[in-house]
């Protein structure tokens, strides 16, 4: 689904993703789109943030309410870094900024999907001190009660599920959970924030999630086995 009130770029951007072997649905309003999505849930969206009446960050927000784990793509006229992050904040898995090429669009709506529906790698489930993930449902329990993540969420809880104890950079987190070779740093520090509100008693006090300045995050958790 795109969500674009510039008619030019709604226009060639679903004529491209249709070209491409994509099912495009094209809404040039975030009110029409937040009608459709009741209905009907796509396999990605592509949201742009600057809307008219219901703008992309209240739209992305009340899709997660509706979808938690549908992937967005979240794409913003604005390029500063804290305008990026607003997107981010507001539930986004991914952005990209205006201008943006059409194969790199096409790129990353390939990796989300890809993402979404692997059931791939073996264990299939591990058990990470007080976690249980399933890697084929694609579904984590934090103390016997499954935690509600995004898409983005769930790739990034358990890429440091399965890395307890090590320090991974910023770096590493974009390139393994979000397949960039390059990107900003802010985009996993919101990611981050994002899961500590819903993982740690206190998030501002996380005991979980740590973090270790100037090198990364450290997922800190007692005993794991795999199954």
């Amino acid at each position: 689904m795109l969500v674009e009130d510039d008619r030019t770029v709604l226009t060639v951007t679903g004529d491209y993703l249709r070209a491409h072997g994509y099912d495009v649905e094209a809404f040039d309003d975030g009110a029409r789109a937040r009608a459709a999505l009741r209905d009907e849930q796509p396999d990605v969206l592509v949201l742009d943030r600057m809307l008219p009446g219901v703008n992309g960050d209240v739209l992305c927000r009340d899709v997660r309410r509706l979808a938690p784990t549908l992937p967005i793509i979240m794409v913003t006229a604005m390029g500063a870094v804290e305008h990026r992050i607003g997107g981010l904040e507001a539930g986004a898995d991914d952005y990209l900024a205006k201008p943006f090429s059409l194969k790199e669009l096409q790129l990353r709506i390939d990796s989300l999907l890809r993402r979404t529906r692997s059931g791939s790698g073996t264990p299939t489930t591990i058990e990470v001190g007080p976690f249980l993930l399933d890697a084929v449902r694609r579904r984590i329990w934090l103390h016997g009660e499954e935690i509600a993540l995004t898409g983005r969420e769930y790739e990034l809880l358990a890429y440091l599920l399965h890395h307890p104890g090590r320090v991974i950079s910023r770096e590493e987190i974009l390139a393994e959970v979000w397949g960039w070779s390059f990107g900003e740093a802010s985009t996993v520090t919101v990611h981050v924030r994002r899961l500590r509100e819903k993982i740690e008693p206190e998030p501002r006090f996380p005991v979980y999630l740590l973090t270790e300045w100037g090198s990364g995050y450290r997922m800190q958790v007692a005993g794991s086995t795999t199954c």
